[in-house]
């Protein structure tokens, strides 16, 4: 397997969508030199975006959580959320009733800037869900995975409303050798245990690549030709990249590691344009 320099990739390309988990960061925090990275793109006047199917906090709270961390240069105009596009489709169907969701407080941020009623899974009253008129499933924390997902799915069968995912992740890294199970897998389960088909926003579906695409400064002036999809995952990052038409570049930082990358290349199909060790500039 042939690794390329990420200095020299990313000098190819205007802009750059970045993934978050497994890229800029860790369980760890941050991966070490990813600073260097951003000097750079700042220093040769590169445009950059964080494309993430991270849905359980508001830009401006994603956008502070870097600052902690000791990175300024990612502020909330640069975070591109699925959470962002669920809270597009409902701004377009939804004028009144309740929405439940599945997810923490801070997740809920993305419906109720809407002006629309929200509750969370955990508080709702099955004997009293005939306003509940669509759930948004937001994250993997905030309520019970054994008393609120039962009650998911019992809302689910009482009521016939839309569902959306607005992350489709089914897994993360909890620790260099294991990992968690995202919102995207529990509400894989719930869909095929009553047999229905949810609303899915994020990474891989093209979509979330076009509202990202109409996101950036230059839009639309800005060739695809000139935009580099960095990732760690293969089924989200590099598929949708590639799907949509961009460079990718894996990187082997996150879900996938050096030990297996070619084999799971190989076995999936999905083929990066570019390898690299980190999209850390050295």
């Amino acid at each position: 397997m042939v690794l390329d320099n990420f200095k020299s990739v990313i000098s190819k390309y205007d802009v750059i969508f970045f993934d978050a988990f497994g890229v800029l960061k860790t369980y760890n925090g941050l991966i070490p030199g990813i600073e260097k990275t951003f000097d750079y793109l700042k220093e040769h006047g590169k445009d950059f975006y964080v494309v993430t199917n991270d849905a359980s906090r508001s830009p401006e709270q994603l956008a502070e959580s870097y600052v902690k961390m000791g990175i300024a240069d990612v502020t909330a105009d640069r975070i591109i959320s699925s959470g962002m596009l669920a809270r597009e489709y409902l701004d377009y169907k939804f004028r009144e009733g309740l929405v439940a969701y599945v997810g923490t407080d801070n997740s809920a941020h993305y419906i109720e800037t809407l002006g629309l009623k929200t509750i969370s899974i955990r508080e709702v009253n099955l004997d009293e869900a005939h306003n509940i008129n669509a759930l948004v499933f937001m994250d993997d924390e905030g309520f019970d995975w054994n008393t609120d997902l039962t009650k998911t799915l019992n809302l689910l069968r009482k009521r016939n409303i839309p569902v959306i995912v607005a992350n489709t992740d089914k897994t993360y890294p909890a620790s260099k050798n294991r990992l968690s199970i995202a919102v995207g897998a529990l509400a894989k389960m719930i869909e095929d245990t009553i047999g229905r088909q949810f609303i899915r926003f994020g990474k891989p579906d093209p979509q979330m690549f076009i509202f990202a695409y109409q996101h950036i400064k230059n839009y639309p002036n800005v060739s695809k030709r000139n935009i580099l999809m960095v990732g760690d995952t293969l089924q989200t990052d590099i598929l949708g990249g590639n799907k949509f038409g961009l460079d990718t570049a894996l990187v082997l930082t996150g879900n996938t590691q050096a030990e297996d990358a070619e084999v799971r290349i190989r076995s999936t199909g999905i083929i990066p344009t570019y390898i690299c060790v980190s999209a850390v500039v050295e």
